[in-house]
C-alpha cells in the first residue's frame, strides 16, 4: 500500500472566507484552513483529528469541492481537480464521494430511501431504471438495511438506519475515495459502533481508501491506519495510528490523548488529564509564529523568536511529521509530564 500511487493528495491547501460587517465590527478573514498538506494511501483509513473550530470540516468540503479552496492543490489520482468546472468534475465525482455527519439533513425528505441511494445511477446515467433497482437492494442489503426500508422515506427512519442510507448512497457507485464527516457523531452510543463496524468491513471489501472525520480519539484507535491532528486550520502531528497513541510528540497531541478515556477502570484512576489554559484563538486572528504557542504547557521552552516563526510540519522520525519548535529530526519533544495545570480524570 505504501508503494503505490496516493488516492488524494492535498498540498498547500489554503481556504479564507471573508466575515460579514457587523454592527460595531469591521469583519476580517476567516483563516479556517491554512497550508494544510497531506496525502491519502490507497486503501488506507486515514483519521483526521481535533477540536470543534479546528476546520477539519472545512478541509473535508474543499477536497470534494463544495467549498473552492483559496489556494493550495488538490489531486484525485494524479489528476489536479482543484479549479475544474462543474461540468468537468462531475465525470470524476463517482471516484469521490462524501458521508455527511446529519443523517437527515442531508437527505432529500421527498424522496424513498430507495430513489436518494438509486439517485447517483441516474445522474450518470450508470443504469436504467430496471439495473437501478437490483443495485439499490444488493447495497441495500451491504449496508444491513431490508427490502421494506427502500419505500421509506428519511422521517420513518430511525438515526442510525438513515446513516446507513446516506452511506449505500455514497458508495453505490463504488468510488475510489470516501470522505466521512463525523458519520456517527450524530447517533446514539448504541448506534454508533455498528456503523463504525460496518465501514470498517466495507472498506475492506471495496478497498476504498478513506478520510474519516471526528474528534473522538477511540474511533480512529479502532478504524484508522495513520492519524493526522489539526489544529486552529493547520496539521501539528501525522503519523501512524500506533505511533500517534505509543509515542505522541506535539504537545497538543499529548493533550488530546490525556482527555480520552481507557476501559480499564484502574488505569484510568490512575491517569492524569492535561488541561489547556484558555480556550482557542479565534481563526479571525489567529497567533504569530506557532498557533498553538498560547496553550502550550511546554511553550517556556521554545526559543524567545520561535513566538514569530511558524513550525513547519517536518519528519521527525521514518513517516512521523510534527510541526513544534520542540521537535526536531533524531531528538523527541519534551513530554508534559508535569503540566501547569492539572486535574484527576475520574469519568
Amino acid at each position: 500500500m505504501n508503494d503505490a500511487a496516493p488516492a488524494l493528495e492535498v498540498e498547500s491547501l489554503v481556504k479564507h472566507f471573508t466575515s460579514g460587517r457587523r454592527i460595531g465590527s469591521g469583519g476580517g478573514t476567516v483563516h479556517a484552513v491554512d497550508d494544510v498538506s497531506f496525502s491519502l494511501r490507497q486503501g488506507e483509513m486515514l483519521g483526521l483529528v481535533g477540536e470543534s473550530g479546528s476546520g477539519k470540516t472545512t478541509l473535508a468540503n474543499c477536497v470534494v469541492r463544495l467549498h473552492e479552496p483559496t489556494s493550495g492543490s488538490i489531486r484525485l489520482h494524479g489528476r489536479d481537480i482543484t479549479h475544474l468546472s462543474r461540468r468537468d468534475l462531475r465525470p470524476l465525482r463517482r471516484d469521490l464521494h462524501m458521508v455527511f455527519q446529519d443523517p437527515y439533513s442531508s437527505l432529500n425528505p421527498r424522496m424513498t430511501a430507495g430513489e436518494i441511494v438509486g439517485e447517483p445511477l441516474r445522474l450518470h446515467r450508470l443504469a436504467g431504471r430496471k439495473v437501478r433497482t437490483g443495485r439499490v437492494a444488493e447495497i441495500f442489503e451491504r449496508v444491513g438495511l431490508g427490502p421494506e426500508h427502500r419505500f421509506r422515506y428519511p422521517h420513518e427512519l430511525s438515526g442510525g438506519q438513515r446513516q446507513r442510507v446516506g452511506l449505500a448512497r455514497s458508495l453505490i457507485l463504488n468510488p475510489s475515495v470516501l470522505v466521512a464527516d463525523e458519520p456517527v457523531s450524530a447517533l446514539d452510543v448504541s448506534v454508533q459502533a455498528s456503523i463504525l463496524n460496518l465501514l470498517r468491513d466495507l472498506q475492506r471489501d471495496m478497498g476504498f481508501s478513506c478520510l474519516f472525520i471526528t474528534h473522538d480519539l477511540a474511533t480512529v484507535e479502532f478504524l484508522c491506519d495513520r492519524i493526522a491532528v489539526m489544529y486552529l486550520g493547520k496539521l501539528v502531528e501525522v503519523a501512524s495510528r500506533d505511533e500517534i497513541f505509543r509515542d505522541p510528540e506535539h504537545p497538543y497531541t499529548q493533550a488530546l490523548l490525556s482527555a480520552a478515556l481507557v476501559p480499564d477502570p484502574a488505569e484510568q484512576r490512575q491517569r492524569r488529564r492535561v488541561v489547556l489554559e484558555g480556550d482557542p484563538p479565534s481563526p479571525l486572528d489567529p497567533p504569530s509564529g506557532c498557533r498553538f504557542r498560547t496553550r502550550c504547557p511546554l511553550h517556556d521552552l521554545s526559543a524567545p523568536d520561535s513566538d514569530e516563526i511558524e513550525p513547519p510540519l517536518r519528519e521527525v522520525s521514518p513517516d512521523h511529521l510534527v510541526a513544534c519548535h520542540l521537535s526536531a529530526p533524531g531528538s523527541k519533544t519534551p513530554r508534559i509530564a508535569d503540566p501547569p495545570v492539572t486535574t484527576p480524570v475520574t469519568g
